[in-house]
């Protein structure tokens, strides 16, 4: 089985190109970070080429920017050619079959001002909200929930669901 799944953040404004046939491909490098700290208490990251096509390479050159985070979904693909100098080349790249978008283009280091990087959006219509507010039925109290409690909450196993 031949499968990856990666987080990671756009190290590079993404490539697009057109193939022959008129596909769009998408080239892009993700940084990936590592689940541990070096020596000097740094976390690493990994450099990882992703390469996308059709539809999704489309996408990708439209609305995604160096900075921003991305979920990609495929398998590793090593391909060879022969470079200029007459030396065989070869590349191991991720080829993506899903792309998720994970930031919106302000929280990359894009400036622009598509939408606010705090908005709420109602997933079951579309209703767009730049803040909440209690006419959309979003919650929005500064009032603490938890002030009429006391210093305790006396549990017992009985009285958990589980």
């Amino acid at each position: 089985m031949n499968k990856v799944v990666l987080v990671g953040r756009l190290t590079r404004d993404p490539e697009i190109r057109t193939s022959s046939s008129g596909m769009q491909i998408a080239s892009f490098s993700l940084a990936v970070n590592r689940n541990f700290r070096n020596k000097e208490g740094n976390i690493e990251a990994d450099f990882i080429n992703v390469v996308v096509f059709g539809k999704q390479a489309e996408n990708v050159g439209k609305y995604i920017t160096k900075g921003q985070m991305l979920g990609v979904e495929g398998r590793i693909q090593t391909r060879n050619y022969d470079a200029q100098d007459g030396t065989k080349r070869y590349v191991t790249e991720v080829v993506a079959d899903n792309v998720e978008f994970l930031s919106s283009k302000n929280s990359g280091n894009s400036a622009s001002n598509d939408a606010p990087v705090n908005a709420y959006v109602d997933t079951t219509s579309s209703f767009y909200v730049d803040e909440p507010s209690k006419d959309n039925g979003v919650d929005i109290s500064t009032e603490d929930p938890f002030k009429n409690f006391g210093s305790e909450v006396a549990l017992s196993d009985d009285d958990l669901p589980f």
